[in-house]
């Protein structure tokens, strides 16, 4: 009788298909969004820094004086910003994680 692969064994395993490939698996039997956990935290913050640096520029070009401002609420927003991507990213983390760890469990017993 043989069991399911355990979460580690399935991620010390090879990848047999590209994302594309994974993204064509109508089983589900392959998750992707483990995978791009990190890019979609990077592009996150990309976006947010752009946000902040197109505020800071629209202060400016109103005065100097809402620039600076701009720029002090920028900078704690993008903070912020990050703490809240960060929060986010680690959530979806311990889901995927927990998924495994009941899935493993339910298979094994």
């Amino acid at each position: 009788m043989s069991t399911a692969p355990t979460y580690v064994e399935q991620q010390a395993s090879p990848r047999e298909n590209t994302l594309v490939g994974n993204l064509m698996d109508f089983s589900f039997q392959r998750l992707v969004t483990p995978r791009m956990l990190s890019m979609l935290y990077g592009l996150h913050l990309l976006i947010g820094l752009v946000a902040a640096v197109w505020f800071v520029f629209n202060g400016f070009q109103t005065s100097t004086s809402n620039g600076l401002l701009a720029l002090i609420i920028g900078f704690c927003a993008m903070l912020l910003w990050i703490v809240y991507c960060r929060v986010a990213v680690e959530l979806l983390a311990a889901v995927f994680r927990a998924a495994a760890v009941i899935t493993n469990t339910h298979s094994q017993g």
